[in-house]
């Protein structure tokens, strides 16, 4: 077995403004990090592009249309204050959504124990007919989706612990009583959603506010005390990360005080209870990190656990 990581180069046509955090810079700092020869061993593969039917099993027809008559023919245009599209933007969302699809398959076909999925724009933030958060796609729930429809699992979990919430994955599976959805988040931030009385149809939301200022030692007691003993009584047959770098410490858009070293137990921690009921199956998507040093030292770590997994 091994770990796959799954991108593609039209990622890096998705153009923002300049001095917007959610930059193509962010997927050249992270092909760097992992081009030691720690992380050769990776099974290299690029992304398809996404299927209209897995992302009709989240969104509206209307809203892919609306996305897709959204993209410029030059230029960037804004579809809010946070969020924009330029001439490539629609190919590099379809990467991303075809490369959290691609993902689920090859890990729930044995081809590979886990795998890592590195593309932009991220998806966590986008809702049902809404794009935002710099997100067009729920790249996250789409997958999840696409485990339990096209792959008939009964149980997927999500664990999202980018620094925001992933209101758009809640959204998008909060009717969902297959799916799990975790998210741990500073509070107050935005987009200000994520209060522990948000929790599903079907008690399938799990929200674990994180206080502003907390640290890795914060994070790693509420993941003992609830998200990993959640986890077990759901027993996932897989689990999906939507992994967000940026509640590390050098991040500029948030004020948590994860390390490095956080995130590496994280993900060994999930690995953990993946390895108990999913036989070791984990399908990670980038999502948020805005500090290029840290999103790439903190991923790079994220990866490396995966590695020791798939061994």
């Amino acid at each position: 077995m091994s770990t796959a990581l799954i991108s593609h180069p039209d990622c890096d046509t998705h153009v923002t403004p300049p001095g917007h955090p959610e930059q193509v810079a962010r997927l050249i700092h992270l092909r760097q990090a992992l081009s030691v020869s720690e992380f050769q061993a990776l099974r290299r593969v690029e992304a398809p592009l996404g299927d209209e039917a897995d992302i009709l099993r989240c969104h509206p027809p209307e809203y892919l249309e609306r996305i897709r008559m959204a993209i410029p023919p030059a230029g960037i245009y804004p579809l809010d204050a946070d969020t924009h599209v330029s001439p490539g933007s629609l190919n590099a969302a379809l990467r991303g959504v075809g490369a959290a699809c691609h993902a689920v398959d090859m890990v729930l076909e044995g081809t590979v124990q886990n795998a890592f999925a590195a593309t932009r724009p991220p998806g966590h933030h986008a809702e049902r007919a809404t794009p935002m958060g710099f997100c067009l796609f729920g790249n996250v729930a789409i997958a999840a989706k696409h485990a339990l429809e096209v792959h008939g699992l009964s149980r997927v979990a999500v664990v999202d612990f980018d620094v925001h919430h992933g209101n758009g994955t809640q959204d998008l599976l909060w009717d969902e009583p297959r799916a799990l959805f975790v998210s741990s988040h500073q509070t107050p931030l935005w987009p200000g959603t994520g209060a522990e009385t948000e929790r599903g149809a079907h008690d399938n939301v799990l929200n674990v506010p994180l206080a502003a200022g907390s640290d890795g030692t914060a994070m790693r007691a509420a993941y003992q005390q609830q998200v990993l003993p959640r986890l077990a009584d759901f027993a996932p047959e897989l689990i999906l990360v939507s992994a967000g770098f940026d509640a590390h410490r050098a991040d500029p858009l948030a004020q948590l005080n994860w390390s490095g070293d956080d995130f590496i137990w994280i993900t060994r921690a999930l690995c953990d209870i993946a390895r108990t009921h999913a036989g070791g199956r984990v399908v990670s998507v980038l999502e948020g990190g805005y500090d290029l040093d840290a999103l790439a030292a903190a991923a790079a770590g994220h990866v490396a656990v995966l590695m020791d997994e798939g061994a």
